[in-house]
């Protein structure tokens, strides 16, 4: 991966897979080959986090678009003793490769035609132990990604691009 200190915009990674809540919850995420992320509401056609608003603020919520690296899927499995883990399963929106997500904590990247900004890593919930017992516990410690905000709307397809975007020291993470 390209040093966090590096201000190019070269590529750091890669969408893998993408995938929207189901309208019936805790039902299997459905992938999708392209998705709006729109800004300040995330993922469009996402029927649990779009548009939602934060109970203390009435502001738009900041957990909009959530973001797992496959290789980190694909170690969970092995570890587990599984051949894989589905795409999706991991009820994440966006799956990455060749990226470490967790270290982008703090910084805007550019995937497709959106900007996110990376603000938190991602707490596992009880959902991935019905995946594979254990799998809950092996998440923990930053091993299940990250969440985000959309800072501007655009088109993101599997296969695009995720950039670096360079820190502005007058322009400061909202």
């Amino acid at each position: 991966m390209k040093r966090m200190n590096d201000k190019s915009s070269a590529s750091i990674g890669r969408v893998a897979s993408l995938h929207l809540h189901p309208s019936m919850p805790g039902g299997p995420f459905a992938s999708v080959e392209a998705v709006e992320l729109v800004e300040a509401k995330g993922a469009q056609g996402d029927t649990r986090y779009f548009g939602r608003l934060s109970r203390d603020t009435g502001k738009p919520a900041r957990r909009q678009v959530t973001l797992m690296e496959r290789e980190q899927i694909a170690e969970h499995a092995a570890a587990l003793g599984l051949d894989s883990i589905a795409p999706g399963a991991v009820r994440s929106n966006v799956e990455t490769t060749g990226i470490d997500l967790v270290a982008l904590v703090g910084h805007e990247v550019a995937i497709g035609g959106a900007v996110l900004y990376v603000f938190a890593p991602r707490d596992p919930c009880e959902k991935m132990d019905a995946i594979c017992k254990g799998l809950r516990d092996r998440m923990l410690q930053n091993r299940q990604g990250v969440l985000a905000e959309v800072r501007r709307s655009g088109m993101v397809r599997i296969g695009d691009a995720i950039q670096l975007r360079p820190q502005s020291a007058s322009e400061p993470p909202r």
